[in-house]
Order: C-alpha cells, then sequence, then structure tokens
C-alpha cells in the first residue's frame, strides 16, 4: 500500500462517522508485542494549541495495558469490505489468542508505533493526558444507567495528533 503524508491543518476527520465506521486503537508493548481493540466513541479537536485526538478506553481492556506502556499509539480507519475484521478485533480479547492473526489485517510499524497497512487513513497520535471519567462527573445520570451499569466508567485519553497518513 502507498501512503501519503497529510498537512494536519488540509486534513477534515469525520468525527461524527465514527459511529458507523469503527476504528482500530492499537498500541505496543516494550517487548513489541501489539494489540488492538475497535472503537467507535472519540473524537478531533483542538487542546493546549495542538490538534488532538480524543479516544476512551474501559477499564478492562487489554488494550488499555498496552497504551498505557507506550507514549505513542495509531488510530486507522477501514473501507466496508474490512467490517467483518473489525467487528472480530471488537469482540475477542487478545489475552485469549493472537487475534489480529485471524484477520486480513496486516501490522506494520513507524517509528515504532503499529498500525494496519490495509487501513485508508492513519493517525499518528502520542498522550498528552489520561483520566478516569467519574461517577460524580456527570450531570445526566441517565448516562451511568445506560452505558455503565457496571459502573466500569472509561479512561479518557488526549493525544497530539503527530502524524496522518492517507492512501492514495
Amino acid at each position: 500500500m502507498v501512503f501519503k503524508e497529510k498537512n494536519i491543518k488540509d486534513y477534515t476527520p469525520d468525527a461524527f462517522g465514527l459511529k458507523d465506521k469503527w476504528m482500530l486503537i492499537t498500541a505496543s508493548k516494550p517487548d513489541g508485542t501489539v494489540n488492538t481493540m475497535t472503537a467507535s466513541w472519540g473524537g478531533f479537536g483542538v487542546m493546549w494549541n495542538k490538534e488532538v485526538a480524543f479516544i476512551v478506553i474501559r477499564p478492562q481492556r487489554y488494550t488499555r495495558e498496552f497504551i498505557e506502556s507506550s507514549d505513542f499509539f495509531s488510530l486507522t480507519f477501514f473501507d466496508k469490505s474490512y467490517l467483518k475484521d473489525l467487528s472480530y478485533l471488537g469482540k475477542v480479547s487478545g489475552r485469549d489468542e493472537n487475534k489480529i492473526e485471524k484477520t486480513k489485517l496486516t501490522v506494520a510499524t513507524e517509528n515504532s508505533i503499529p498500525y494496519f497497512q490495509e487501513a485508508n487513513n492513519i493517525i499518528f497520535a502520542k498522550k498528552l493526558f489520561v483520566q478516569r471519567i467519574e461517577e460524580n462527573a456527570f450531570l445526566d445520570n441517565s448516562i451511568i444507567e445506560r452505558w455503565y451499569p457496571e459502573k466500569d466508567f472509561h479512561y479518557l485519553y488526549i493525544a497530539e495528533i503527530t502524524k496522518i497518513l492517507v492512501k492514495e
């Protein structure tokens, strides 16, 4: 696959499209092992005068261990032909098996940051901030009732977008 670097000022990600087009959040541990998870919650914006991505990860997700052990991660976006693989990667834990091997996806790295060669868009990001979402911060308790019946509140990560690659 041939990718072209895109100037972040010229890139307009479809943050609202995440509901329909899942992304993979991918990171590696210092020993080089890679894990990924499917996500559809997150966003893009400006924080601290930097272009950033916002992602959330539940505490029990195996990928969180990988995100915690690295300063960088990638967000990858695919065309609809990969929905079956993305669905699988969202349902199966990397704790139980090497789930990436059971997909059509190929891991590559750039500056030790893992991503997938089959992606249409790749966003590389450097962690700037992490905080657990707290129950007492909600103003609308119906969100807790609907999305957090187990009280497994997400960790919010804010990360600076360091590079964007787009498939040509």
